[in-house]
């Protein structure tokens, strides 16, 4: 009877594994990094305590298959998400984080119970194996549908949903790398647990591109204009998420699930090294880059991309959109190898092609490896491109116009400065959770 009970309530499958696998590294790499960072702090053993429950509520989340035990799971996370943000309670900042989050946490809580009531009056089953497989095209399953996607953006601070993300940098740098690398994923996992749901509804799918892409330009935007290190972080982590429901969008979920964990892994890294960061000097590329050089680089992003789609038997003219993945190939290798081509000779070129062919291969292999992964779920259904998906065309004429024209020393039309203060603003925390004063900074 027990073990019947398990198996009624726990699922475990190749995404649960993956996901468990990258928690369980994440987790690790934190906590033994908290053991020296947080030496000598009054409240030491109630940190490890919280993030205990916090890294095991998120386990929980990864192996449920009963939406009871899934939203508890996921209420207790978010739960002692806010809580580790307010480990100095005596700080006011960190105080209005909390709160600001755990408001956020809410809302979204109440976003996915309602999706899941909704799915349980459609199916009258708690099993989310069951709903993603046995469910209909109801307007029952389309509004709980909308519902996890509105959840999935108040967990992974997708814009309008993002003020608490960029407002929490005032955490200890260890809650800030599992927020950033791990808790903020989980809006990505959600989408993909009932990614069938949404595969036969291509409108919702269009709706998940929009808000991924909208999100995705901002955050990358604002991350340029930022001065600080942690806050800079904090946009950058916004753009991912939305580059990862972009992907999610596309119907390329296995995409979005390896963007989510690599994105981990690399963000854990950048967090638990920032304070290094202050010491660094930034190495002048030559931008705007020489037209030629420029030319040089797209050759290299052609060749780049092309060899990508030979390691993943696509076609180089994909009319779906699996073309959107081979486009930020393109225009990854072609960034890399203009690092290289500042100054124009045979042995840079060569060293440029080197570095686009590495690009395709990794990112290929990895692409590879995780569709061959996820391939029993279903993961990767690309979607026939529509008129909607060409405004992903912004993103390289962005691109063009921030390495052409981002440092131009004219004179910039007042119009331009004004949407530049406007933004400037908008990515800025909420005003309570900045510490103006250090005074008391380290008083508990």
């Amino acid at each position: 009877m027990s073990i019947a009970l398990v198996k009624n309530l726990f699922y475990v499958d190749v995404l649960a594994i993956a996901m468990m696998v990258l928690i369980g590294f994440l987790g690790t790499v934190v906590c033994l990094f908290s053991k020296e960072y947080m030496k000598g702090d009054a409240l030491y053993n109630n940190f490890f305590l919280n993030m205990s429950v916090l890294l095991t509520s998120v386990i929980l989340i990864t192996i449920s298959d009963n939406l009871v035990v899934f939203l508890s799971a996921w209420g207790c996370c978010n739960g002692m998400t806010a809580r580790l943000m307010t480990h100095k309670p005596s700080w006011k900042a960190a105080r209005a984080s909390g709160r600001l989050a755990f408001k956020n946490f809410v809302l979204g809580f109440i976003f996915i119970a309602t999706s899941f009531i909704l799915l349980y009056k459609e199916t009258e089953s708690l099993s989310i194996q069951y709903i993603v497989h046995h469910s209909s095209n109801s307007i029952f399953i389309f509004c709980a549908l909308i519902m996890l996607i509105l959840g999935a953006m108040t967990q992974s601070a997708i814009y309008p949903f993002h003020r608490w993300l960029i407002s929490s940098l005032n955490s200890p740098t260890p809650v800030s790398a599992i927020m950033h690398a791990g808790i903020i994923n989980g809006g990505g996992f959600l989408l993909a647990r009932f990614s069938p749901l949404y595969f036969n509804f291509p409108k919702i799918l269009n709706v998940i591109f929009v808000v991924g892409l909208v999100s995705a330009l901002l955050g990358s935007v604002w991350k340029l204009m930022q001065a600080d290190v942690k806050r800079m972080l904090g946009c950058s982590t916004m753009g991912q998420m939305g580059f990862m429901l972009v992907q999610c969008g596309l119907g390329l979920f296995s995409s979005a699930i390896a963007h989510l964990c690599w994105h981990g892994v690399f963000k854990a890294y950048l967090f638990l090294s920032s304070g290094g960061a202050a010491k660094e000097e930034r190495v002048d590329l030559g931008y705007p880059p020489r037209l030629h050089c420029f030319l040089l680089a797209l050759v290299c992003g052609f060749w780049g991309s092309y060899l990508f789609t030979v390691i993943n038997d696509q076609s180089f003219f994909s009319f779906d959109t699996t073309c959107f993945v081979i486009g930020i190939v393109f225009i990854t290798s072609t960034q890399l190898a203009l690092t290289t081509l500042f100054k124009v000779s045979f042995k840079n070129f060569f060293l440029a092609l080197l570095i686009a062919t590495m690009v395709a291969v990794l990112y290929g292999i990895n692409v590879y490896v995780f569709d061959s992964i996820f391939s029993p779920l279903g993961f990767m259904q690309p979607q026939p491109l529509n008129l909607l998906h060409s405004s992903a065309l912004i993103i390289p004429v962005l691109w063009v116009l921030i390495l052409f024209f981002s440092r131009l020393k004219s004179e910039i039309p007042d119009r331009f400065l004004i949407l530049y203060v406007k933004m400037l603003n908008s990515s800025q925390p909420c005003s309570a959770t900045v510490t103006a004063c250090h005074k008391g900074y380290n008083r508990i």
